[in-house]
């Protein structure tokens, strides 16, 4: 590391003040931020981020700089792309709408140690075996794939291994109680399903740290950049959260964008690491003429690849559709998780937000819908939380 330790320390105090205020001033009292609310401090965030790049520019130089651009602009994106799957957990165990804030700030808190746990490992096997640019060069590959397999229809994601477990052998409700982690019920002390969201959330951060370090990895090896572009990349996602969730779903191309960008950064690190190669079993042990990447050619290349497919979804017809689609596909699973409704009222309120839904899906081409129904697995969902509230109603 070539920082010295004062830069380290008062980073580090920087980003633990940040989310200490994030938390007394904003989570710990549970609200529902307004739309105003959430883009001023997701602005105030990405200003934060961009002012700390351009310090790092300022004195690190342009090879510094351009790495912490890069690196921040593709943790970011992989940051959003991470919301998806927060909101459907989210949706899965009906969290409370004024209490998701506290899940997404653990999250966030979470992903910040996971990861950090990561770069400093990672850094470590780049440093003690050469073959690892090109393990990490793989993983990006078969990463990039991954996001271009189709989803499983029915998938919850809330009914994972562990949250199967803690329901096994701890005590646990299936009601809330605010946003409290644990609560009394007949005199006993139970878990909450506020804490088994945030189990949930926790075990897919560290699923996504695995992803998101090769990445930028292959970006930079400086530790200080990896970190910081990475820390600055959650900060603020709370907010982004409630200030773009209508419009994740009609991000259907950002996938695309992601793979993209995995696959280049994949290449980039096989590529570097054939030009230092040192495996005996590869032209004899010697670097291997190729091309190879600067920093301040995959920048572009970062930036191209996103804003395309994050324009491309935004004027998709498509888009819209699956907007509306995945909304209900979450309100339909909340509504069968019977367990975490407190009354009828609570699920007659569900079921109107599925109604008014639907009325706004008829508005679009019918063949356009079914095939998004049937590519999402919406369908799956809908049809059996209407099998079930008919059935609730004959009962």
């Amino acid at each position: 590391m070539t920082e010295p330790l004062w830069i380290w320390g008062l980073t580090i105090l920087v980003i633990i003040g940040l989310l200490a205020f994030d938390f007394f001033f904003h989570v710990r009292k549970a609200h529902e931020p307004t739309i105003r609310e959430a883009a001023i401090w997701s602005g105030i965030y990405v200003a934060l981020a961009l002012v700390f790049g351009l310090t790092v520019l300022l004195f690190g130089g342009p090879q510094m700089g351009s790495e912490y651009f890069a690196g921040y602009i593709t943790e970011k994106a992989l940051s959003v792309d991470n919301l998806f799957v927060f909101l459907v957990i989210m949706g899965s165990f009906a969290v409370p709408r004024i209490d998701q804030q506290k899940v997404l700030l653990f999250g966030i808190v979470f992903a910040l140690i996971a990861r950090t746990a990561f770069i400093f490992a990672g850094k470590a096997l780049i440093e003690n075996f050469s073959f690892m640019f090109y393990l990490f060069g793989l993983i990006l590959l078969l990463t990039a794939g991954k996001l271009l397999a189709p989803e499983k229809e029915g998938d919850d994601e809330a009914n994972n291994f562990i949250i199967r477990l803690a329901k096994k052998y701890l005590r646990t409700t299936d009601h809330y109680d605010g946003d409290k982690l644990f609560t009394y019920e007949n005199g006993r002390r139970v878990l909450t399903p506020m804490l088994l969201v945030m189990v949930a959330i926790g075990g897919t951060d560290v699923l996504f740290a695995l992803d998101s370090i090769p990445a930028i990895y292959g970006l930079t090896t400086d530790v200080y950049i990896v970190f910081t572009a990475t820390a600055f990349s959650l900060m603020g996602l709370r907010q982004l959260y409630f200030l773009i969730e209508g419009l994740l779903d009609r991000l259907i191309y950002l996938k695309y964008g992601l793979a993209l960008v995995l696959a280049f950064i994949g290449v980039k690190l096989i590529l570097e690491a054939l030009h230092k190669n040192e495996l005996p079993f590869i032209n004899g042990g010697e670097n291997v003429d190729v091309f190879t990447f600067t920093a301040a050619t995959s920048l572009p290349v970062i930036i191209g690849l996103l804003v395309i497919t994050v324009l491309i979804s935004l004027y998709s017809k498509r888009g819209r559709v699956t907007s509306v689609v995945g909304s209900l596909d979450r309100l339909a699973h909340a509504y069968l998780h019977t367990e975490y409704k407190r009354d009828a009222a609570e699920r007659d309120e569900q079921w109107a937000k599925i109604q008014a839904g639907e009325q706004r899906l008829s508005g679009f081409d019918h063949d356009l819908i079914k095939r998004v129904l049937s590519d999402t697995g919406a369908d799956w969902a809908l049809e059996r939380a209407h099998k079930l509230h008919d059935e609730s109603k004959n009962a």
